[in-house]
């Protein structure tokens, strides 16, 4: 999947060739280049950079300095490339793009995974991703700490609140994915979204789900709601949840907060590739 993602990127950037580069660098010409880190936050995406050059050309040496989830400043440098010229400006862009992204999301992970320090509650991503990328987007939430919710809608039972609203009911909804488990012989764990009291407590009365989430509850009526649960299943919290607000959730003994803006709302991480003369 990874090599698949990098070939589209990078056909969708060289297309029929650079022709910047075939303009004016000649073909023989050689090169050493470093990846500038200008930011301070989580280096993500120095393997998939790996992974650019190797497709780009076989033959660039990339001299990796500093790994994947290697905590960063301006001035660092996280990797030589050595080798043709024109492949180094080739493959230029592309793992720009990756890197940049991928530490953006790993430096914004860890950030809500701090806060979470001495607690029993793990982070969670969400489905909120860049179409066409979210392997990638959800590799750097694993390199700044957090963990990955269902990778897309195929791993996963997540009867959300429309999926309730369509099938007539919590019960109703429950009890059709059960069939359908049975009818498929599939084993895939069921999750279920709660919007109040009244709708966890009919989740209690039917049971045969693997894990509930509170949504867009206070963190009182999460700590009611975790009580009501006991230990019979796993409890996540979503819905709002901020920088601010997640340490509140999670002294209530939440076993999972799922957050959206670690992949929709995390900004950049500033790095480029230099030339080294």
């Amino acid at each position: 999947m990874v090599d698949e993602i990098v070939k589209n990127a990078l056909q969708e950037d060289l297309g029929d060739g650079d022709h910047s580069s075939l303009a004016c660098i000649p073909e023989n010409a050689s090169g050493i280049a470093k990846l500038l880190v200008k930011d301070t936050g989580v280096l993500a995406g120095v393997e998939v950079a790996g992974k650019v050059c190797k497709l780009v050309d076989p033959q660039l040496v990339f001299e990796e300095l500093l790994p994947d989830g290697t905590w960063v400043k301006p001035g660092d440098v996280a990797f030589y490339l050595k080798g043709s010229a024109r492949s180094i400006l080739a493959a230029e862009r592309t793992l720009l793009n990756f890197m940049q992204r991928m530490s953006g999301i790993a430096t914004e992970t860890k950030t809500y995974a701090d806060l979470l320090q001495g607690t029993r509650t793990n982070l969670l991503d969400t489905r909120k991703t860049t179409p066409g990328v979210r392997y990638m987007e959800k590799w750097a939430v694993r390199i700044g700490g957090g963990m990955n919710h269902r990778f897309a809608l195929y791993d996963m039972i997540m009867l959300k609140d429309n999926h309730v609203d369509f099938a007539g009911g919590i019960k109703q909804a429950i009890q059709r994915t059960q069939e359908y488990l049975e009818a498929t012989g599939k084993q895939l764990k069921v999750e279920i979204e709660v919007r109040n009291l009244q709708e966890l407590d009919e989740v209690l009365e039917t049971g045969m789900v693997d894990r509930i989430m509170m949504d867009n509850f206070t963190p009182e009526l999460l700590r009611e709601a975790i009580i009501r649960i006991g230990q019979r299943y796993e409890t996540e919290a979503s819905g709002g949840i901020t920088k601010t607000t997640i340490r509140s959730f999670a002294e209530t003994g939440v076993d999972f907060i799922s957050v959206g803006a670690l992949t929709h709302s995390f900004k950049s991480l500033d790095m480029s590739l230099k030339a080294v003369f």
